[in-house]
């Protein structure tokens, strides 16, 4: 084979790896759309044993957060199951990536999830995702701080009761700061596509 046959696959071989690299296609992070919105990402809550969690506690990792209820009936369960597949698949391409990204349920229903509640609920979908509670007040403020819509449906109902509320994910950065919307209402795929966007290395 001549030299210059030797060169051309060299060259097209150098011209086809940015192709291969994800971050080839990573818009600046300063371009992220929550980026200088309102919303704060701050929550003051407990796990599913009752310790107090903030969102501070999470400083340096990102936070993939989803507000919902344990005893939804239908959208809560399918959107945290794409919440959790699109994390695993961006964990199966990205692993040291996906360990700095901690999926967070937080329920919007505090009179019936207990910590224990939340905990059996978070448990059933994935080891890595952890459950948070609180008090009303506590709850109310969560969501005020990601701007997440809830409502008791019916007000008069002790027990079986279904609550209406926003169904939306939440990507937090590193510092804390909400930085994206994470499409769980609609596949694994664009959960892990969103994730692949917008999570970086500490050093990137």
């Amino acid at each position: 084979m001549s030299a210059r046959n030797l060169v051309l696959p060299a060259i097209l071989l150098a011209l086809a790896l940015p192709a291969c690299d994800s971050s080839a296609d990573q818009p600046p992070v300063t371009d992220a759309p929550l980026y200088n919105s309102a919303l704060t990402g701050e929550f003051d809550l407990v796990d599913a044993e009752g310790t107090q969690v903030t969102s501070a506690d999470f400083a340096g990792k990102y936070q993939l957060v989803y507000f919902g209820y344990a005893y939804c009936p239908d959208v809560c369960p399918f959107d945290v199951t794409r919440m959790m597949r699109g994390y695993d698949r961006f964990a199966a391409d990205y692993p040291e990536l996906a360990a700095d990204v901690q999926p967070i349920f937080i329920t919007i229903d505090p009179a019936r999830d207990t910590p224990e509640k939340v905990g059996e609920y978070t448990n059933a979908f994935s080891e890595d995702l952890i459950g948070l509670t609180g008090s009303p007040e506590q709850i109310e403020a969560a969501a005020s701080s990601f701007f997440a819509h809830y409502q008791k449906l019916d007000e008069g109902a002790e027990a079986d009761y279904l609550m209406d509320h926003s169904r939306t994910g939440y990507l937090v950065d590193r510092a804390g700061e909400p930085m994206a919307l994470i499409p769980v209402e609609e596949s694994a795929e664009a959960v892990a596509a969103e994730l692949e966007k917008w999570v970086r290395p500490a050093d990137g």
